[in-house]
């Protein structure tokens, strides 16, 4: 890579942003892990051909995207998915009050399933792929607040069947144990009414408004990995976006 042109992207890009892409192959392929402390801006740059400035550029993007965390008089790591703000990048139900909990979860079933048309669709899959589907409530404080089903594809999450339990923070789960980090994600929300089911996980009379979150989640290489449905209880809480 030189400071005019590259051969893995086009030369019409900055080049801040092909050395960033050249860096984020490193965490798709799991040449950096998570936790890991990377090489200096020094090493990088004499290793890829360019300034230290377009090596911290680079980094400082992906910095913001919650990829690297840096660290005072340390370094710079490759973020972990439990550092505080990175739950929040993908959790934005907040307290009126504005206070900021992560929620606990609990686990209600998980089943193996042929992935459905819509499944294929949203997921990118082959007919006859199978998928997992989980279900779980999540509480903020003492109160079950979301009822919400995950939606992923079995080829890429198989030894989710042996494990006896799953974590509160299943992207956590997705990077250190699959090796896939969520990078992105849209969101679409609707209003909704609690059905039956709905109304007795989250202790709600049948007919109360909620708020549906459909979330498409992508990992670092743009391939969709999650589908979520979350039905969440906003008496007391709102869904908060920082533009």
């Amino acid at each position: 890579m030189s400071e005019t042109t590259t051969s893995e992207a086009p030369a019409f890009r900055p080049l801040y942003q092909q050395v960033r892409d050249t860096l984020v192959r490193r965490l798709i392929v799991g040449s950096w892990t998570p936790g890991m402390m990377l090489p200096s801006e020094f090493q990088l740059a004499s290793e890829l051909g360019v300034s230290q400035g377009t090596v911290r550029k680079a980094l400082d993007a992906m910095t913001a995207e919650h990829l690297l965390l840096r660290r005072q008089g340390r370094g710079t790591f490759v973020a972990l998915p439990e550092e505080g703000r990175i739950l929040f990048k993908f959790f934005r139900l907040v307290a009126d009050g504005g206070e900021r909990l992560f929620p606990q979860s609990r686990v209600l079933g998980r089943v193996k399933a042929r992935a459905s048309a819509a499944d294929r669709e949203q997921l990118g899959l082959a007919k006859g792929a199978d998928v997992w589907r989980i279900d779980r409530v999540r509480h903020l404080g003492e109160a079950p607040v979301i009822s919400e089903r995950i939606t992923l594809p079995v080829a890429r999450f198989e030894a989710l069947g042996q494990m006896a339990d799953i974590p509160n923070n299943v992207y956590a789960l997705y990077s250190e144990v699959f090796g896939i980090t969520i990078g992105k994600a849209a969101e679409k929300l609707k209003a909704a009414i609690a059905d039956a089911t709905l109304a007795e996980r989250l202790g709600c009379e049948t007919g109360h408004p909620v708020l549906s979150i459909e979330r498409l989640a992508l990992a670092l290489d743009d391939t969709p990995v999650e589908h979520r449905i979350s039905f969440c209880l906003t008496d007391s809480f709102h869904y908060r976006s920082d533009l």
